[in-house]
């Protein structure tokens, strides 16, 4: 039976993606639609919790892109910082520190909502389902890059 649940989650996370790339949309939206059917298999969210639960995870998401983005216009490769000395290193390293903490504060706290929206059981499905659906969109990426 596992495998059955297996094979239909994977026919289901493909049958959504050929019918999201088929659509007009950004490369983004795309891949965010993607992201929410993946997650809400993997997941099992019912109903109720994924009207309690999508909002907050927007939410985090958007939060963690405005932390990123900000790192990456001061120190990303298309900004006037580089290292050129050792106080330049250090500025950079202690930036990217920040942005890490930042990043793991923000889990810790959204991690209590996401226990408030969905039992914990499905709160640590779901760090597991967001590592799943990074390994698979590398995974697609890679099959559909000429070599």
């Amino acid at each position: 039976m596992k495998t059955f649940t297996k094979y239909l989650y994977v026919l289901v996370f493909w049958l959504t993606a050929i019918v999201v790339v088929a659509q007009p949309g950004t490369k983004r939206d795309k891949i965010e639609a993607l992201r929410v059917s993946f997650i809400s298999q993997k997941v099992n969210l019912t109903t109720q919790e994924a009207q309690l639960f999508w909002p907050l995870y927007n939410e985090y998401n958007d939060k963690l892109d405005l932390n990123r983005k900000t790192f990456r216009k001061q120190y990303g490769p298309n900004s006037d910082f580089s290292v050129k000395t050792d106080k330049d290193a250090e500025m950079y390293l202690n930036a990217e520190f920040t942005l890490k903490q930042k990043e793991f504060e923000l889990y810790k706290e959204y991690y209590e909502k996401f226990k408030k929206s969905m039992p914990i059981k499905k709160v640590a499905l779901l760090r597991k389902a967001e590592e799943d659906f990074k390994k698979e969109l590398i995974k697609n990426i890679k099959g559909n890059s000429p070599e």
